[in-house]
């Protein structure tokens, strides 16, 4: 990867061996391993069975939840935060592990829409909820630098799966609890 980066930097027209770029592309090759990083994850070893037995069956919001992602189409990040809640069944996954499914799922070459999905089947997977919801806000520097050149535009992407789906006072629920914050 590093000399693919180096290569990039000789195109754009630079010299790579100069005092600033020396260094450049093993630094942009380790950056682009920490940022694609989800690959090398599985959901198992993400949860690592932080999954405990609760009699709950009450909403659960973790939201506000920061994510950075590369977009597939033109490699430029987007930034915002993911909203996740589900209705337990039996049981309920630790705290942390939620950000970190998000994480993993943002750390692939992504697109918003599906981002979201994936985190939502991975919820319902791992937890066997009787439903989950997932909203994403992000803004795209492919749309901000490039392109449109839109600085204010936000994207923002849903889904819901089981009850948040199928009763619309669960959907309700939860868009109104994310606004009381």
């Amino acid at each position: 990867m590093k000399d693919a980066f180096r290569k990039i930097i000789e195109l754009i027209g630079e010299d790579p061996s100069r005092d600033g770029l020396s260094d450049t592309p093993l630094r942009a090759a380790k950056a682009m391993e920490f940022l694609t990083q989800g690959y090398k994850q599985t959901l198992e070893e993400v949860v690592n069975g932080a999954l405990f037995e609760s009699d709950t069956n009450e909403m659960v919001i973790i939201q506000d939840i920061e994510l950075f992602s590369l977009c597939e189409h033109h490699l430029l990040p987007f930034i915002g935060k993911c909203h996740v809640a589900y209705i337990p069944s039996k049981r309920v996954i630790g705290l942390s592990k939620v950000a970190r499914v998000v994480d993993m799922y943002a750390r692939r070459l992504q697109i918003q829409e599906n981002l979201s999905k994936q985190i939502a089947d991975a919820i319902q997977s791992v937890t066997d909820a009787s439903g989950v919801g997932v909203i994403i806000e992000a803004q795209h520097m492919c749309m901000m630098m490039r392109g449109v050149q839109k600085q204010n535009s936000i994207m923002k992407t849903s889904v819901m799966l089981g009850a948040f789906r199928n009763n619309v006072s669960t959907r309700m629920e939860f868009l109104q609890l994310l606004k009381h914050s």
